[in-house]
C-alpha cells in the first residue's frame, strides 16, 4: 500500500486524498480509497453502505446535495474518467466554516479524492464529456432524506463558468438559496452532524 498525500479543505471536517499512481507499459495502478489513511485524517474509519457512479457531459453540475441528519451520510468522491471540478459546501448550521467552500480537481490522471463529512453538501462540475464520478456512501440512499441547494445561488458564488449555460436537472434548478433552505429548516445541524459523524467508527 502506497501513502497518500492528505489536504485539509476550508470546509472543517473535508478532505482531500492524492494517491502515489503507478504507470507502466500496461497502464496505471492507483489505490484511490486507503481505510488507513482516511480514519487518520477524519479519526474514524468509513463504514461503506453503497457504492454508486454518475457519467456526465461537459457543462453538467450535480448538486449542491445533501442528506437529512439523521439519518446522515458521508461521502468519498472520486473521478475515474474525466475531468471534474469537485466542490465541498458546509451547510451545517452553527459550523464555524457554515455557508464556506471549497474545490478539489478531481480526474483520471491524478485520481485525487474528495471526503466529504455529515452534513457537507457535495456538487460537481463536469469538465470533459463522459465524466465518471464514484461516490462510495455511509448510508444508504433514501430518496425522502435527500436535500438539494441552488448551485447557482448568488451568495455562495460558487465557480461555475463554463463560459455558457450549466447544465443542471430540474430538481437543481428549482432548488432553494441556502438562505431559502436556512428559512425552510431542512439545512443539517453542525453539533448533530458532528455527533452522526463520531458513530461512523462504531458501525
Amino acid at each position: 500500500m502506497s501513502a497518500q498525500a492528505v489536504r485539509e479543505l476550508k470546509v472543517q471536517g473535508a478532505f482531500e486524498f492524492t494517491p502515489t499512481v503507478f504507470p507502466d507499459h500496461r497502464g496505471v495502478f492507483v489505490d484511490s480509497y486507503q481505510r488507513a489513511a482516511l480514519t487518520a485524517a477524519a479519526g474514524h474509519p468509513f463504514p461503506l453502505a453503497q457504492a454508486s457512479h454518475s457519467r456526465s457531459r461537459r457543462g453538467v453540475v450535480r448538486g449542491v446535495h445533501f442528506t437529512a441528519a439523521p439519518p446522515g451520510m458521508a461521502k468519498y468522491v472520486h473521478c475515474t474518467r474525466g475531468r471534474a471540478l469537485d466542490l465541498v459546501v458546509d451547510l451545517r448550521v452553527g459550523s464555524p466554516t457554515f455557508g464556506q467552500w471549497d474545490t478539489v480537481d478531481l480526474d483520471e490522471e491524478h485520481c485525487r479524492s474528495t471526503y466529504l463529512p455529515v452534513g457537507v453538501g457535495h456538487a460537481f462540475v463536469a469538465l470533459e464529456d463522459g465524466t465518471t464520478m464514484v461516490y462510495l456512501m455511509s448510508g444508504d440512499y433514501v430518496p425522502g432524506d435527500e436535500y438539494a441547494v441552488s448551485p447557482l445561488d448568488p451568495d455562495l458564488a460558487l465557480p461555475l463558468d463554463l463560459g455558457g449555460e450549466p447544465v443542471l436537472s430540474q430538481r437543481d434548478r428549482d432548488a432553494p438559496t441556502l438562505e431559502q433552505a436556512l428559512r425552510l429548516g431542512i439545512l443539517p445541524d453542525y453539533r448533530t452532524s458532528l455527533a452522526l459523524e463520531e458513530r461512523l467508527g462504531r458501525r
